[in-house]
């Protein structure tokens, strides 16, 4: 009998919204021998990866750890944690991922204050803060980085508003962290969540997760226990024990781990200031190149994420037709545009170990060459020389 081909994926570069490119330090430690998820080696990695995601999140909480499951694991995690039947949570929405933590806080009974933006602008502060002001809040929850959009919101007075009424603070840094500072700590931020194939440069998996005492306060005096099991705080805590007995709670993804912890390692190698200038850099010549091929990206400077951009196509361009070709001819995956801007942009993402200029020259080159091809003449030259 004839054996099956394994599967053999296509060499892409991946500079689309997520996932990033994987750096191949972390594709190798993924490929090293499997431990038991309580087996004394694995244990103390976990440990070392606690300590190292504290690092990278800016903030001293002693319930730091990676949620088993993707970015989206990590939203549920929060708010089946922190929300509780008749409270009264202020969500702001300025893109699609907002619009999922009101889903989840509605699906827990809680009574959600809507505050919206328009796609590609940013939340006004001072419109949340009256929202939170108007009742009592519990929970203010909010994008830090729009994946939608490429907003990247300022919450210093989000914040100082939750603070008024002592309400707690829930940060989506899925697309941020590692690309831009979080600061949780300084920042006031109760509870933050992320995943790893982003900025980490990691594949999907895990999702970056930290509850400051206060959240743990709260979720301790809730009235009954989380409506998850999988993603009880109480029963993870158990597990994630830093230096004593942990209690089985479920299998971990051990190679996940491996690759977290390498990645870890290679963000604090590099230092966070020195990789978020590197973002900022990549980003920049990004926009040059972007302007010299007539292409608009479509949010205010004074709110771009360095790492994800939301760029207009030109009128009579198919942007579908143009990823395609992209996808087919250079090997290059680019995201579509969401929401209000589908149809008519598409997201480029430059994240971690993809932020880098030969990406950025690849990647101008051959948006370059798909206009000319659909009769959208361009310079390319001048577009590269642009970059840089």
């Amino acid at each position: 009998m004839a054996l099956r081909d394994p599967f053999r994926p296509s060499e892409i570069l991946l500079l689309g919204p997520g996932p990033s490119p994987v750096d191949p330090a972390v594709a190798a430690a993924m490929a090293a021998p499997t431990l038991g998820h309580l087996d004394p080696e694995f244990i103390a990695l976990m440990d070392r990866v606690q300590q190292d995601l504290r690092v990278v999140l800016g903030t001293a909480n002693r319930f730091t750890i990676p949620i088993s499951g993707t970015g989206s694991a990590g939203m549920e995690a929060a708010i089946v944690n922190l929300v509780e039947p008749g409270d009264r949570v202020v969500v702001g929405v300025h893109g699609v991922f907002g619009g999922r933590m009101v889903d989840l806080v509605r699906r827990q009974g809680g009574e959600v204050v809507v505050v919206e933006a328009p796609f590609g602008q940013p939340l006004d502060q001072e419109g949340m803060a009256r929202a939170i002001l108007g009742g009592a809040t519990r929970l203010v929850g909010f994008v830090h980085a729009e994946t939608s959009t490429g907003v990247l919101q300022p919450f210093d007075g989000i914040v100082s508003a939750a603070r008024e009424v002592g309400a707690l603070v829930l940060g989506d840094c899925v697309t941020s962290l590692a690309g831009a500072p979080v600061e949780a700590d300084a920042r006031g931020l109760d509870a933050v969540y992320s995943g790893t194939q982003k900025c980490l440069s990691v594949p999907p998996g895990l999702a970056p997760f930290t509850l400051s005492d206060a959240a743990i306060d709260r979720i301790r005096g809730r009235s009954g226990p989380s409506t998850s099991w999988y993603l009880d705080v109480g029963l993870l805590s158990a597990y994630w024990k830093e230096g004593g007995d942990r209690v089985y709670h479920h299998t971990a993804p051990v190679q996940m781990v491996y690759g977290l912890a390498r990645g870890l390692d290679l963000v604090i190698d590099e230092g966070l200031e020195a990789r978020f200038e590197r973002h900022r850099a990549v980003a920049a010549a990004l926009y040059r190149g972007l302007d010299v091929l007539g292409l608009r990206c479509l949010v205010d400077p004074a709110f771009r994420t360095p790492m994800l951009t939301s760029v207009g196509v030109p009128e009579g361009v198919d942007e579908a037709g143009l990823r395609r070709f992209l996808r087919a001819e250079h090997h290059i995956e680019i995201g579509a545009g969401l929401g209000a801007f589908r149809g008519r942009a598409v997201r480029i993402g430059l994240m971690g170990h993809g932020a880098r200029l030969t990406n950025v020259r690849r990647l101008v080159a051959a948006l370059g060459d798909g206009l000319s091809r659909v009769g959208h003449p361009v310079d390319v030259g001048a577009a590269l020389r642009a970059v840089g």
